[in-house]
């Protein structure tokens, strides 16, 4: 079904497979070969299939490639917490890049989780990227002191601790996925019942949703519980070393988001030291699907 859905609406897009780093990684890749790569990396419970307007406006004179990342859709889903450290998806990233497109330098877009593993990436292989846009995802240092220390973040976060628990798999099944649906369909978005079916085959991959989930429950970045300890929290939350980005930032914010608060834009200069901040005030954290041309003409002006 999705595969026909694909050749109906976006006969351009490619769907491949790359082996790197002991997992399978499934990716849409469209444009020129020889053009300049962008990578965009989804976040949850995204697949490729959220970028669909950027790889349609951005294929016209770049390669674009748009992967599952582990855990997601077409792509391997190991079974082990673990494998969801952020160290691994950074490598999956570079060895598709470096390894598999054999390119010395690209352009890496990141929403939610793919802002997550986009700014360590950047931190650790400066030198492979050309420029960087995180698109209303958190900077590790600053969500750290948040989670810490901002009630409404907190507040905010609380959803993470839902997502760590045995129970998230069929709360979000339930009713053919309508909680998910939910979460990521909102009123100023145009979204059609071949994008409905695309999420929903995408989450009945066998696995895919745990693979998701497992994200949440492999990092430490955790809002405190009732009851919890928040010293010992802020403790273990401090000792992240500063990730420091060294490549021009674009930081593109839609300022109605009710996952992550907008005073994840403050302090950002201090790891960032050639930052651009762009608001838009009217956009929740789906801003991407929401306003496309807006998200394109910010990051076409970027690049």
């Amino acid at each position: 079904m999705s595969e026909e859905i694909i050749r109906k609406n976006y006969p351009e897009f490619r769907s491949e497979f790359a082996e790197v780093n002991d997992v399978k990684i499934h990716y849409i890749k469209a444009g020129p070969e020889d053009g300049k790569l962008i990578i965009f990396l989804h976040g949850f419970p995204q697949f490729w299939y959220m970028w669909r307007d950027q790889l349609l406006e951005f294929s016209k004179d770049y390669l674009v490639v748009a992967p599952d990342m582990r855990g997601y859709n077409l792509s391997s889903k190991p079974t082990e917490i673990e494998q969801y450290q952020i160290k691994f998806i950074v490598e999956d990233i570079r060895a598709l890049a470096e390894e598999h497109f054999d390119r010395k330098k690209f352009i890496l877009v990141g929403h939610d989780w793919g802002g997550v593993i986009a700014y360590p990436f950047a931190n650790v292989h400066p030198n492979l990227l050309e420029k960087l846009i995180i698109i209303n995802a958190p900077h590790p240092n600053i969500f750290a002191r948040l989670l810490a220390n901002n009630k409404d973040q907190q507040s905010a976060s609380q959803y993470v601790l839902l997502f760590r628990t045995q129970n998230a798999e069929s709360f979000l099944s339930t009713n053919n996925y309508k909680n998910l649906l939910d979460a990521i369909i909102t009123s100023e978005m145009e979204f059609s019942e071949d994008d409905k079916q695309m999420y929903i085959n995408a989450w009945s991959q066998p696995g895919a949703l745990t693979g998701g989930l497992n994200y949440y429950r492999a990092t430490e970045l955790k809002p405190p519980s009732q009851g919890e300890n928040k010293d010992i929290l802020t403790d273990k939350q401090s000792e992240l070393r500063p990730v420091t980005i060294n490549v021009p930032t674009l930081v593109i914010w839609g300022e109605k988001d009710t996952a992550l608060t907008t005073y994840n834009l403050d302090g950002l200069d201090e790891f960032i030291p050639v930052l651009t901040i762009k608001r838009i005030p009217e956009g929740s954290h789906w801003i991407i699907n929401e306003r496309p041309g807006k998200v394109n003409s910010l990051i076409r002006e970027f690049l």
